[in-house]
């Protein structure tokens, strides 16, 4: 067996197992399938920074993660009784067929004379006093940092043992390698990162005359057609797969019982299914997970995705229902602020296609970005494949869709995202008719367009061109930035309503209409 190891985890007694809302729905997966080399650590001390956690947690714990289906072993003692936490893991390791949670029983501060047992020792450091008191009480007399030769030796004597375990593995792996090249060299890309050559040329392309589709159905597309080329693409969705067009047509469902398949059912644990992901991601280089729900829901996995860029997790988050064109489910489900928010995450892509090439564009540059999450917002509703669009352009992110203007001198430009480039396209249209130059231009990705060269952005978005407007069905916050004082953002700065796509875009003022009427009040 070439692979086979345990996996720890250290968790803090009030914040991670036994409060946070992840760890239950983490954890309820890890049970549901029977990861049984999954040890987790549970430091049952008692204490919070409030006070005792006896002020608002009073739950077993024990008995919340055996309904998981969890192994639960307690250790009474933490605090010195180093055989019993021995016993636990070795008990552990022999479970097989669920996690294990070994629950130890400890002071928090254990040795600081006047600090032990309380909550200010939790979250601030103990002061050089009561650090010099806790030396003396513990009977440790070595300077700071300061590391004995017997404890040395101790962890010393592992090295040996780690080179020998190394080169046994690798004896194994050529041996392999030699029955099996096909999947040692597939095997060597996951561990490495390393792309397979031409993998993008997988990706579909569309012309103005493929029928009009809902983003969500061309994600789907590039999708299964990236499954077939990278081994590594594995994801799915938040209780919402059919409806996210996420499933991979030619794997079923990863389960305990077939875990070579690629499906992932995460359930209704957005939270969680994030946080899987950024471990997915973050294990081995050529792991590329994806996940999906309502983009409205990133609001219940915001601080996974927050840790992705963080963490440089290149997690792709396939986001649909990505604006008031959802339609009838109201308010609560069309997403307003969330283009502009993820936009003022730090190390994020956010991404809007507007069609199938730039649905495929999206996805080559999510693949790419190994240390960059990307977040993929898509339609609900059917839209046209335009003249114009690219994938070559979606990764610029920002370029032009059609001109009629000589010597970069338009009368105006009109900016559209996702679903209403085609409004800014139609818009440009009409225009032209009455005589304008204009310019239309796809933004499908700021900060891809932001890392352009001054003199490419310069070709898209001239400075001297003030005349300018965007559409975007979303809030207009930052989009000043875009169009300047000059130039006019339209969108929607309130909640939605409930309403068939075609109606509420009318009553929003997300038209044609409005945009040439802003465009003749521009220019």
């Amino acid at each position: 067996m070439l692979f086979s190891y345990f996996s720890c985890k250290l968790c803090d007694t009030w914040r991670w197992l036994s409060n946070e809302g992840i760890s239950n729905e983490a954890c309820s997966l890890a049970g549901h399938w029977r990861l049984g080399k999954l040890i987790a650590f549970y430091d049952d001390n008692h204490i919070s920074i409030d006070g005792d956690t006896e002020i608002a947690f009073t739950e077993s714990v024990d008995t919340r993660f055996e309904g998981l289906g969890w192994h639960v072993i307690w250790v009474k003692n933490g605090n010195t009784d180093y055989d019993a936490i021995r016993a636990a893991i070795k008990e552990a390791k022999a479970v097989k067929d669920k996690p294990t949670l070994i629950k130890v029983t400890t002071t928090i501060g254990f040795g600081s004379p006047n600090k032990a047992n309380s909550y200010s020792v939790h979250g601030s450091a103990l002061g050089s006093k009561e650090v010099d008191a806790t030396r003396k009480n513990l009977g440790w007399p070595y300077e700071p940092f300061h590391v004995p030769e017997d404890v040395k030796r101790h962890w010393s004597r592992h090295v040996p043992d780690g080179a020998a375990l190394e080169a046994e593995w690798n004896t194994k792996f050529a041996e392999y390698e030699k029955k099996y090249k096909e999947e040692a060299a597939e095997l060597k890309s996951l561990a490495s990162g390393e792309l397979p050559a031409g993998w993008d040329k997988a990706l579909p392309t569309y012309t103005p005359e493929n029928p009009a589709d809902a983003t969500r159905n061309l994600s789907q597309q590039c999708l299964n057609a990236l499954a077939k080329v990278l081994p590594g693409l594995l994801g799915g969705s938040a209780d919402l797969a059919s409806s996210n067009m996420t499933l991979l047509k030619m794997f079923g469902d990863f389960q305990k019982d077939t875990p070579e398949e690629r499906n992932v059912r995460f359930g209704v644990r957005e939270h969680g299914m994030g946080a899987i992901c950024n471990g997915i991601a973050l294990h081995s280089p050529g792991l590329i997970p994806y996940c999906a729900t309502f983009f409205v829901f990133t609001d219940y996995m915001r601080a996974a995705i927050r840790i992705s860029a963080l963490s440089e997790a290149g997690v792709i988050y396939v986001m649909t229902h990505d604006s008031i064109g959802l339609g009838e489910d109201g308010p609560t489900h069309q997403p307003i602020e969330h283009l502009a928010s993820f936009r003022a995450m730090p190390n994020i892509l956010m991404l809007r296609p507007a069609d199938g090439n730039e649905t495929a564009g999206a996805y080559k540059v999510a693949v790419l970005n190994r240390k960059r999450p990307s977040i993929l917002a898509l339609s609900r509703q059917k839209l046209p494949n335009l003249p114009g669009t690219s994938i070559e352009g979606v990764e610029k992110g920002g370029y032009i869709v059609s001109d009629n203007s000589t010597g970069n001198k338009p009368d105006v430009i009109l900016i559209g995202t996702g679903s209403e480039l085609e409004i800014a396209a139609k818009a440009g249209n009409e225009l032209r008719k009455g005589g304008k130059s204009v310019r239309v231009v796809s933004l499908v990705s700021w900060e891809l367009f932001d890392e352009q060269s001054g003199e490419y952005k310069e070709s898209v978005l001239p400075a001297s061109v003030t005349a300018r407007v965007s559409i975007e069905a979303g809030s207009t916050f930052g989009w000043q930035k875009i169009v300047g004082d000059e130039g006019k953002a339209i969108g929607i700065d309130r909640f939605g309503a409930s309403a068939p796509a075609g109606k509420i875009y009318k009553e929003f003022g997300i038209t044609v209409e409005a945009v040439i009427e802003a465009a003749n009040a521009v220019c």
